[in-house]
């Protein structure tokens, strides 16, 4: 990790991500639907899923920037409270634009994860960039951070820590779960979802 990731994490108010590769294991399912069609599935890590849902209930959106259209993806999006759901967009600055101006973000504001060269030109704009253990090397080589968990097997959720310790917000997922038991500083009861 190199040692500005911190002092990045600290300023991040939206976190971006690609989904196949990130979210997933990059791998896709078709299987026959009710209708006989073929139907995609994918897997999703329930680990990244909860971490997702305290990004939103502690004041981090969330938002989704995918080349692929996928219902699965939109279901799981909205179970893990994404803020921002873009699908089929191989080109990712306009959506990146746009989203920046419905938040009132600067870039600097923003983290995005990526695995594959669609993701580039995005990590390039972000104030923090993250590469999952599972990107291509030349991700891995732009990215401020490199997970040590590969994408759809909790590299979202290693995300999530980073940030939320670097803004200080750790300790209180782990009281909310009586990992540890001190006093709660003053402040808001949040509840935290489930995955």
């Amino acid at each position: 990790m190199s040692a500005d990731v911190p002092r990045l994490a600290s300023k991040i108010r939206l976190l971006l991500m690609d989904v196949d590769g990130v979210l997933t294991d990059g791998k896709l399912y078709n299987v026959p639907g009710p209708d006989g069609k073929m139907a995609e599935t994918k897997g999703f890590d329930s680990q990244d899923g909860i971490a997702l849902q305290w990004m939103a209930r502690l004041g981090i959106a969330t938002g989704l920037i995918s080349g692929r259209v996928s219902p699965a993806t939109v279901e799981r999006a909205h179970q893990c409270k994404f803020k921002y759901i873009y699908q089929g967009h191989t080109e990712k600055i306009p959506i990146l634009n746009e989203i920046l101006a419905d938040a009132k973000l600067d870039p600097s504001e923003v983290a995005y994860i990526g695995d594959d060269f669609t993701d580039v030109v995005v990590m390039r704009r972000v104030g923090l960039s993250f590469a999952t253990a599972n990107a291509r090397s030349e991700m891995k080589s732009i990215a401020h951070y490199v997970t040590a968990t590969p994408g759809g097997q909790g590299a979202v959720r290693e995300v999530v820590e980073v940030i939320l310790k670097a803004q200080g917000k750790w300790d209180e997922i782990l009281r909310h779960y009586e990992v540890i038991t001190d006093p709660r500083p003053a402040g808001r009861d949040v509840s935290l979802g489930e995955a």
